[in-house]
């Protein structure tokens, strides 16, 4: 049986006077894929922000290993914990190699550290061959790569994705996808995604939440979330 690596239970945010989680509960088991959906405004970044320290959490628990966590974002990646937030955010006045070497800051052993840039390099050749160039002249989809290369420096047991597709053309989306698929076949990578994509979104996924208004309003496997309905009618604001 597969161990829950992490639980948000009954988990409610606050940003000022506005409710961005009421009571929402998700958890994450190990070596699975999970998609968090919904609309604009339904907390799905909430969720990953709670997790990795970025939101103060008012109400709830999150449990990390059967234990109690207080997130505080720097220990979370030395603990296991990456994060991947929306907009391709890469540093853009420095190169490949120097993104790469900030991903993994807590490994401070520098040939531990070249073994682990070469390993995630295996999982994108195309970043291989551009590891002098500035990342800002990258492409919009090697700049997401980069994005996700860097969380993997540390070989993380969860990666936190949010809108990995965002701004990018169809071909790239189905490419990004697909590494995020690989990814989690070869390392048993534990994956919370956000996404608007659903059509590609669905495909490689174990399962779904969808929120509304910052609560869970369904859960369940790919094939029962869209037979069930429940998507169109959180998109149309018909609950």
């Amino acid at each position: 049986m597969k161990e829950t690596l992490l639980q948000l239970n009954n988990i409610h945010v606050h940003y000022g006077g506005v409710k961005a989680l009421s009571g929402a509960s998700v958890s994450l088991n190990e070596g699975e894929i999970v998609a968090l959906m919904g609309p604009n405004g339904a907390g799905k970044s909430t969720i990953l922000k709670s997790i990795f320290g970025l939101t103060p959490v008012s109400e709830g628990k999150i449990v990390w290993h059967g234990r109690a966590l207080k997130p505080v974002s720097h220990e979370m990646v030395a603990d296991g914990i990456a994060f991947v937030p929306q907009g391709r955010r890469v540093f853009k006045h420095l190169t490949v190699r120097e993104n790469l070497e900030i991903g993994g800051f807590v490994v401070r052993d520098r040939k531990v550290l070249q073994h682990r840039i070469d390993e995630v390099l295996e999982f994108f050749p195309a970043l291989k061959v551009k590891l002098k160039a500035k990342s800002g002249t990258l492409s919009g989809g090697q700049q997401q790569m980069l994005a996700i290369a860097r969380a993997l420096v540390t070989r993380p047991s969860v990666l936190l994705l949010d809108e990995p597709s965002l701004g990018l053309a169809p071909k790239v989306v189905k490419e990004v996808f697909a590494k995020i698929k690989e990814i989690n076949e070869r390392h048993k990578t534990a994956i919370f995604v956000v996404e608007h994509n659903l059509t590609s979104l669905l495909h490689i996924v174990d399962r779904a939440y969808v929120l509304d208004r910052g609560a869970v309003v369904a859960e369940g496997k790919p094939d029962t979330i869209i037979a069930s309905g429940i998507l169109e009618k959180v998109f149309l604001g018909k609950i």
